[in-house]
Order: C-alpha cells, then sequence, then structure tokens
C-alpha cells in the first residue's frame, strides 16, 4: 500500500528548516473576573477571580520570562491595552529582552466585536498607543483579540492601522496571506488546542502532564510530516497567570527540551513569521 502525504502548499522556512515553534504568552488585565472563578455574576466585579489574573504581572510573567532565557526563546506577548498601562515597566522589560509585544484589545473581559467598526477601530489604536508608549517606541505589528473574538471588520482595520498579523484563526498548519480589503495580511492559525494552558490545564482541570502528551503527540506529528517534506509549525499557549505558576513549569521545560533536541527545529517570534510569508507571498 502506497504512502500518501498531502501538503497543499510548497513551503519553506529560512535555513530549510523542519518546525518553527512560536510561543504566545498573553499577558492580560481584567475589568470584572480572569478566565477563572467558582461564582461569578457577568458585568460584576469577581475580586477572587481578578485575583487569580493579578498572578500574571505579580508573578507569573517573571518565572516564564526566566524560563524562556533558560532555552534562548523569544516569545509573542499578546498584551491587554490596560495591562501595559498598570505595569509598563513589564512590557518595557520584555520588549528589552528581545520578545515581541502583540495587541491583545484593552480589557480581556471585554469584547469590541459587536460593538461597529468604529468602536473597534477606536480601541485599536488606544491598544496601538498605550503599547508602543510602554514599550519605548516600539509599535506592534500583530494582534489577537481576547478569546480570538474578531469581527468582519478585524482584518482590515489592522491592516489600515499598520499591523501586518493577526492570530484569530485556527484553520491551517502554517501561516497564510489574505485580502484584507486594505492590502495582503498574514492570518497566524493555531492549528492545536492541544498545547495551550487553557484548554488543556485550566478550564479542562486536567493534570499537567495532559498537557505534555498533547504537545508531544501534535509535535511528533508534525515533525514526522516536515521530515517528509513538508515543513510545518506549532504555537505553544502559556498565559502569564496560568502557565507562570509553579505547578506547570516542570511541563513546560519538558516540552521545550524535547522539541529543541530535534534537528531542524527552531524558536521564532511571530512578527518574524510573518515578515517572512509577506516575503514569500511578494516573490510568488
Amino acid at each position: 500500500m502506497s504512502k500518501r502525504r498531502y501538503f497543499p502548499r510548497a513551503w519553506s522556512w529560512p535555513g530549510d528548516q523542519k518546525l518553527a515553534i512560536t510561543i504566545g504568552v498573553p499577558f492580560e488585565a481584567f475589568q470584572y473576573q480572569s478566565q477563572f472563578n467558582y461564582i461569578a455574576t457577568p458585568g460584576k466585579k469577581d475580586l477572587l477571580s481578578l485575583s487569580y489574573g493579578d498572578y500574571g504581572w505579580k508573578a507569573g510573567i517573571w518565572r516564564l520570562l526566566d524560563l524562556l532565557d533558560r532555552h534562548g526563546a523569544k516569545a509573542s506577548m499578546a498584551t491587554n491595552g490596560l495591562a501595559a498601562e498598570r505595569h509598563p515597566h513589564i512590557v518595557r522589560t520584555i520588549v528589552d529582552e528581545g520578545h515581541e509585544v502583540m495587541g491583545h484589545g484593552w480589557a480581556n473581559d471585554i469584547y469590541v466585536k459587536d460593538a461597529g467598526e468604529d468602536a473597534e477601530r477606536a480601541e485599536i489604536r488606544r491598544c496601538t498607543q498605550v503599547l508602543t508608549e510602554a514599550s519605548g517606541g516600539v509599535r506592534p505589528v500583530g494582534w489577537t483579540s481576547p478569546g480570538s473574538t474578531g469581527s468582519d471588520h478585524t482584518i482590515r482595520i489592522l491592516r489600515e492601522e499598520g499591523y501586518l498579523w493577526n492570530g484569530d484563526d485556527l484553520s491551517d498548519d502554517l501561516p497564510f496571506v489574505v485580502e484584507s480589503g486594505a492590502g495582503p495580511f498574514v492570518m497566524m492559525p493555531r492549528q492545536s488546542l492541544a498545547t495551550n494552558d487553557i484548554t488543556q490545564w485550566v478550564l479542562s482541570r486536567n493534570a499537567p502532564s495532559v498537557m505534555w502528551e498533547g504537545f508531544k503527540d501534535t509535535f511528533d506529528a508534525l515533525y514526522a510530516e516536515a521530515c517528509e517534506g513538508g515543513p510545518k509549525s506549532i504555537d505553544i499557549t502559556l498565559h502569564a497567570h496560568m502557565a507562570g505558576r509553579p505547578t506547570l513549569i516542570p511541563t513546560i521545560e519538558k516540552m521545550l527540551s524535547y522539541a529543541s533536541g530535534h534537528e531542524g527545529v527552531y524558536f521564532t517570534r511571530k512578527c518574524d513569521i510573518a515578515e517572512w510569508t509577506l516575503k514569500r507571498h511578494s516573490a510568488a
């Protein structure tokens, strides 16, 4: 029986690498409640839930930055405008250490996707200004909406406001270019929820070992395809207030060590992949 391998697009990475790994680190702030709560009333403050979110700036982000340093990996930090306004020194540290700061809405529990185009553009501009100021003048070029809840207008608005890429997508194994209505624009899909701490650990109440198993299985499948001629990418999502807790750190260490033990695997930022994708698109 013949072996079939379907690679719908010709692809390559810089230096003919096999597998690109991006690490997304949401650095979030909340107005009413975070993703974790016991008993919450919509639209009302839940102090315990908010305290769960505060772990990110108090402890989690620092532990994750140390972990990334140990592996020589640079991440893409999805940063709420409110988090940047409250903690500009953290955003500046992130940029100074070579990580990407990207837009992630104003507050992570407030969604503007149904508020209309004008409201969405105003939020994007507000976040862009605050992130740029906190970064010491480094303007964000990537955006993922809170909860990945974009609207029909999001991509066009982002392109018009000078952004290169958006991460509100789960449709592919590789980045791809779309016509935004204002020019070519890169979508950065996350193909596997098995590599996301919120789905594999926090909301599911799984043991940390489940996230390791999900990552390893995903990595092994993609790496095998890459070795057979179809380069791939994989994203790991590590929220500062979730994955930054000591419980999950040994699992993340195991994941990154396992990946870097394979030939042709490299860590990169999403902005770098977006630029590479646009370069390939232009050449084609």
